[in-house]
C-alpha cells in the first residue's frame, strides 16, 4: 500500500481506539445549544457523527474525482487513438502519392530515354549512310584517277602486261 492510505489507516484506528476507551463520556447527555434552541444529547456522539459524515462526503468527493479522472483519461485514450489513425492514413496517402508521383516521373523519364534512343539512333543511321556514301564517292573517285592513270599509261604506251 502507498504511505497516505497507511496513514489515514492509523489515523482512523487511532480515533476509533480513542471513541472505544472514551465510550462513556461520549454518550453522556449533556445540553447542547443549536443556535435556536437547546437540547440534551451526547455531544460526544454528535461529533463523532459530525466526523464520519465528513469523512464520508471526502471519500464520495475522491470516488467521483477518481471516476472523472478515469473517464477523461478513457475520452482522451479514444481521442489520441482516432487521431493516430489518421495520422497513419494520411501517412498511407503520402506514401500512396509518392508512389503515383515517382511511377509518373520514372514513365516520363523512359519516354524520354526512348526518344533520345531513337534520335541517336536515327543520327547513327543517318552517319551511317552518310559514310557510306562518302566511302562510295572516294571509291569512285579512286576509281576514276586509276581510270585516269591507265589512259595516260596507254596513251604513252607503257601500259605492263
Amino acid at each position: 500500500m502507498k504511505a497516505p492510505t497507511v496513514l489515514l489507516l492509523v489515523v482512523l484506528t487511532v480515533i476509533v481506539a480513542f471513541a472505544a476507551a472514551n465510550w462513556s463520556v461520549i454518550t453522556a447527555p449533556t445540553t447542547v445549544s443549536v443556535l435556536v434552541t437547546d437540547i440534551q444529547a451526547p455531544l460526544g456522539l454528535l461529533l463523532l457523527g459530525i466526523t464520519v459524515l465528513i469523512t464520508a462526503l471526502f471519500l464520495i468527493f475522491v470516488v467521483y474525482l477518481q471516476t472523472t479522472v478515469l473517464l477523461d483519461a478513457r475520452r482522451h485514450s479514444r481521442e489520441l487513438q482516432a487521431q493516430r489513425e489518421l495520422a497513419d492514413k494520411a501517412e498511407a496517402s503520402r506514401f500512396t502519392d509518392l508512389r503515383n508521383y515517382l511511377d509518373t516521373e520514372l514513365r516520363k523519364l523512359g519516354e524520354l530515354v526512348a526518344e533520345s534512343r531513337s534520335g541517336v539512333t536515327a543520327r547513327i543511321d543517318l552517319a551511317q549512310q552518310d559514310l557510306r556514301t562518302a566511302i562510295e564517292q572516294s571509291g569512285n573517285s579512286l576509281a576514276a584517277y586509276i581510270g585516269e592513270i591507265d589512259d595516260r599509261l596507254l596513251r604513252k604506251g607503257e601500259r605492263p602486261a
